[in-house]
């Protein structure tokens, strides 16, 4: 085995479909909404998407250990990254953005795969809000921002000769562009949240207003991204190329070498015991792993 990905099969396709149509909708639909809506509660209807989105993540982990045979070495390998991602957020949290979790989560959805890098995205950010006490309605949201952030990664071209300082740069274009689409979902949320004044009035600022125009809360949109977020987006972004393009190869490296030597796909056969002839003593039974 060559370190190659967590492979996705139909199970998990599945259930990262379902979870992420769900993430969509329990994010979006006030964009869609009209202006009698209770779109300014928004915010209360988080604990609904927290409680559809843990089993379905659990589904999704289910999902990838029957697809993909992974053991308690794969799970154990899960558990590290989270921890060692929810340690990290905490080192630049306050600081223009610099968060250094986002380049070990772009790392690990590569080497992993969008079925483990997806889980591991939501597992981290659900563990580093509760070891920053961050833990508030927005947090469905950023697990499920993660969750995307780290499968993309995982989704990335991964022919066998892309190795060393070309990969690298493709990883850090796509922890650069990812950056702010993280930003931006996690702002979406924030936005219509808030809430800014009615349709027409003239009294919603940056933020949103229900059954305004498309047009007209797409510019606030954009002002409010400006106004709140972008300098930290752009920390991030910048960060996260830094990181991957000066020690990304060494983490690379040291991944992959842990995905091998777990052998996470390795299929188990046994071999005998063959009927011995008489006078002879029991044959023995073999056991042999075999990567797929």
């Amino acid at each position: 085995m060559s370190g190659r990905p967590v492979r996705l099969g139909p199970r998990s396709i599945t259930a990262l479909a379902l979870v992420s149509f769900i993430g969509i909708v329990g994010i979006c639909w006030p964009l869609f909404a009209d202006a009698s809506s209770a779109v300014t509660t928004h915010s209360a209807d988080a604990p609904w998407l927290f409680a559809a989105l843990l089993p379905l993540l659990i589904a999704v982990v289910i999902a990838t250990i029957s697809d993909c045979g992974m053991d308690a070495k794969a799970i154990a390998m899960l558990g590290v990254l989270a921890a060692v991602g929810a340690a990290l957020r905490p080192l630049g949290a306050g600081t223009a953005g610099l968060e250094p979790m986002f380049f070990l989560m772009v790392l690990s959805g590569r080497v992993l795969g969008p079925g483990f890098g997806f889980v591991l995205g939501s597992v981290t950010m659900f563990a580093s809000a509760l070891l920053t006490g961050g833990v508030g309605p927005w947090m469905p949201t950023q697990m499920l921002a993660m969750g995307w952030f780290t499968m993309g990664a995982g989704l990335l071209p991964a022919p066998e000769g892309l190795r060393g300082r070309g990969e690298r740069l493709m990883l850090a274009a796509y922890g650069f562009v990812a950056a702010f689409a993280y930003g931006t979902i996690t702002n979406l949320y924030g936005w219509v949240t808030i809430g800014g004044g009615e349709a027409g009035d003239g009294s919603g600022g940056i933020f949103f207003v229900p059954g305004g125009p498309t047009h007209e809360n797409l510019v606030r949109f954009l002002a409010y991204v400006v106004a709140t977020s972008l300098g930290w987006d752009l920390g991030r972004a910048a960060l996260t190329v830094v990181l991957t393009l000066t020690i990304g190869s060494t983490l690379l490296k040291a991944l992959r070498r842990a995905t091998r030597r777990a052998n996470f796909e390795a299929q188990v056969t046994f071999e005998g015991p063959e009927k011995a002839a008489p006078g002879e003593p029991p044959h023995r039974t073999y056991v042999t792993y075999e990567p797929k």
